[in-house]
C-alpha cells in the first residue's frame, strides 16, 4: 500500500497539469476568437452607431459631434472597397478611437486643407477598416465627406508601394519627403495631400503600409 501511494500521488499530479494545459489551450483560442471575430462585430456596431450621430448632427448644422468614443468629423468612402463603404473619421489615434473607425492622426491637417490629411486604420481586428489595404491601385479615388464638401482624393500609388517603420515620422509631415529616396509623396508646397496609413501585414508587424494621394476636387455634399 505504502507503494500505491506515490503512484497515485503522480497520477493526480499528472492529470491536474492534464487539465490546466486544456483549459490554457481553452483560454487561448478563446482570445484568438474574441480577436478575429469579437473585435469586429463590436467595433461594426460602433462605426453604425457614430456614423448615424455624425450624420444626425450634420442634420442639426454641426460640423462634427462628440460621441463615447471620441469627436467625429467626417465619413470615409472607398469606392475600390465597395460602392457602400462608408466608415467614420475620428479625431486622434487612441485604441478607442481605432476601434470605432477610422484615426484622424494628430496635428495633420483637416480635410481639404493645405498639407497632410492623415487617416490611419486597422487592417485586422477592431472592424477592420482597412482590411483590403494591399488592393488599392494608383488613380483609385477616395472621398472624405464632411457636412458641407465632399473632398475627391485621387491615389498616387498602389496598396503595397511603400512600407515604413512605425517609428518614421515623416510620413506625417505636412509636406512629405522620403529621406530614403524611393517612392515619394506628390511634391509641391501647397499641395493638399491625403496619406493613408495601416498595418504592412495581417499579423503583428512594426511595419506602417503608406498610401499617398492629392485632392482633385471638392464637390457640395448631397444632404
Amino acid at each position: 500500500m505504502r507503494r500505491r501511494r506515490p503512484r497515485q500521488k503522480r497520477s493526480k499530479w499528472l492529470s491536474y497539469t492534464g487539465y490546466g494545459l486544456i483549459l490554457a489551450g481553452v483560454a487561448v483560442l478563446a482570445w484568438v476568437a474574441w480577436q478575429f471575430w469579437g473585435t469586429n462585430w463590436v467595433s461594426e456596431r460602433r462605426q453604425e452607431q457614430v456614423a448615424e450621430e455624425l450624420q444626425q448632427g450634420w442634420a442639426d448644422g454641426s460640423d462634427s459631434v462628440r460621441t463615447d468614443f471620441g469627436k467625429a468629423s467626417a465619413i470615409l468612402h472607398v469606392p475600390r472597397w465597395g460602392d457602400d463603404y462608408a466608415v467614420p473619421v475620428l479625431e486622434g489615434s487612441s485604441d478607442e478611437v481605432l476601434a470605432a473607425g477610422i484615426g484622424h492622426m494628430e496635428d495633420t491637417a483637416g480635410p481639404g486643407e493645405v498639407g497632410n490629411y492623415v487617416l490611419a486604420g486597422h487592417r485586422v481586428t477592431h472592424g477592420e477598416p482597412f482590411a483590403k489595404f494591399p488592393e488599392l491601385r494608383e488613380g483609385d479615388l477616395v472621398f472624405v465627406e464632411t457636412r458641407e464638401v465632399t473632398y475627391v482624393y485621387e491615389l498616387d500609388m498602389d496598396g503595397t508601394d511603400l512600407e515604413v517603420p512605425f517609428t518614421d515620422d515623416w510620413v506625417l509631415a505636412p509636406f512629405p519627403k522620403n529621406p530614403d529616396g524611393g517612392v515619394q509623396a506628390p511634391e509641391g508646397v501647397g499641395k493638399r495631400l491625403i496619406t493613408l496609413v495601416s498595418c504592412a501585414e495581417i499579423f503583428h508587424t512594426d511595419l506602417r503600409s503608406v498610401v499617398f494621394g492629392h485632392l482633385v476636387a471638392s464637390e457640395p455634399a448631397e444632404r
